[in-house]
């Protein structure tokens, strides 16, 4: 069974749009109550199942995903876009696999968080239970699609994708196979919905359909956030925009330093975990920004700031992702000035310093706001994965609720479960 899209190749009035978007929550609401009571067994069987069907239906997703490809071409999206978009037989059995990682997960639902009891003998306990409907806006990446049903049925809340209309036929392919599984198992396919990628009234509809969804998170870039969350009455969770830093100590070693800032900057240049400035202590400038400009150079970067030789760098090549094979590169005078300069320009997602010096490593994670700060090692390793939380729903940027990599434990809120024998409380 497949979720009802509308017809791509015309844009339905705004209000037909919001109906569809309110019958898609209204039924995930409905069946995010049914998932409460599913095992732990149960959940894990439709997630293995899912991974199996995923891989047989490998043909009909990449012909799915051929077509986007091509329409995006002839769009003329930028090679960066079309790589997060592209899927090969090598990225769906990746994606299977990442439904079977999520299956050998622990399961955070029912998992008591405090406990005590009072003198009046009532038992407190405080457990994790699913959020209900999450809401999930993201760009391009046909993996998010499964990544974010996956973590989203384990903990067991039902998911809304708004995936964007370059993804669409591939979206619409992945999740036609969930839907299948879903029913497959006696589990109510509307657990997972796909909604129209063709009109923009859909994202409008599901980001104030209060009541209906519990909470959306924006997965893409910062124009894509900051318009969700600007616009949202629905409860937001900010994740993504990495404008990440590197600094390289007075003390640090030059060797880790090159190997770091390389990986930091080309690993992945399109994810919001890549470095985007180098800052460069001034006690150490003149040996280490040539070595460091020249092994950047060998791996095709383009380098902005002020020094000779590197692109004259404004005010947005501070602030701003490059999200391409670019990198800002600024001398700073101490450890003090790379702080400011972190947060002045940071987005709050990855900082990293080099140092060998214990005691400049320790102020710099004191002192730098990020969801992430590392100490010698690349700003790469921010992510869910990486940090053995298995699949993420994305990096949260922001302080309430969540922050840094999003595992299944965040899509969980709590409650409380309180028991008695007959008390009362007295007047």
């Amino acid at each position: 069974m497949s979720a009802p899209t509308l017809d791509p190749s015309a844009s339905a009035p705004a209000d037909a749009v919001t109906a569809e978007v309110t019958a898609l929550a209204t039924a995930a609401k409905a069946a995010a109550r049914r998932l409460v009571g599913l095992s732990t067994a149960a959940k894990n069987t439709v997630l293995l199942a899912a991974a199996e069907a995923i891989e047989k239906a490998q043909d009909a997703i990449l012909t799915a995903n051929a077509a986007d490809i091509a329409r995006s071409e002839a769009a003329g999206i930028e090679a960066s876009l079309l790589d997060r978009l592209r899927l090969n037989p090598d990225r769906v059995r990746g994606i299977a696999d990442g439904l079977r990682q999520v299956a050998g997960l622990p399961d955070p639902i029912g998992e008591v968080i405090a406990g005590k009891t009072l003198p009046n003998g009532l038992t407190l306990r405080q457990v994790r239970v699913p959020l209900g409907v999450v809401g999930i806006v993201y760009e391009a990446r046909p993996n998010v699609t499964v990544d974010a049903f996956g973590i989203a049925f384990k903990s067991g809340n039902a998911v809304l994708l708004r995936g964007s209309s370059s993804a669409a036929d591939s979206n619409a392919a992945l999740v036609s196979v969930l839907r299948e599984v879903l029913a497959a198992h006696d589990v109510d396919p509307d657990a997972v919905a796909l909604l129209p990628a063709h009109d923009r009234a859909s994202v409008t509809a599901l980001i104030q359909a209060r009541g209906l969804v519990d909470v959306v998170i924006p997965r893409g870039g910062a124009g894509l956030i900051n318009a969700v969350v600007a616009n949202a009455t629905v409860p937001t969770i900010e994740t993504g925009t990495g404008n990440c830093h590197v600094y390289v100590h007075s003390a640090a070693d030059l060797d880790m330093a090159e190997t770091v800032v390389v990986n930091a900057k080309t690993r992945r240049p399109s994810v919001c975990n890549t470095a985007e400035t180098v800052l460069v202590d001034s006690d150490i400038a003149d040996v280490a920004l040539p070595r460091l400009m020249a092994a950047l150079r060998r791996e095709g970067v383009t380098i902005h700031g002020d020094e000779d030789g590197m692109e004259p760098a404004d005010e947005r090549d501070w602030s701003e992702e490059y999200l391409s094979l670019d990198i800002a590169v600024r001398r700073v005078d101490d450890l003090d000035a790379a702080i400011d300069h972190i947060g002045r320009y940071g987005t709050g997602h990855t900082e990293a310093i080099i140092t060998s010096d214990l005691a400049a490593a320790n102020e710099f994670t004191k002192r730098v706001d990020a969801a992430a700060v590392i100490v010698n090692a690349s700003t790469a390793f921010t992510d869910g994965e990486q940090f053995g939380f298995g699949a993420e729903i994305g990096i949260s940027t922001q302080k309430l609720h969540a922050r840094g990599p999003m595992g299944l434990p965040e899509l969980t809120s709590t409650k409380w479960v309180v028991w008695g024998d007959g008390q009362i409380r007295p007047v």
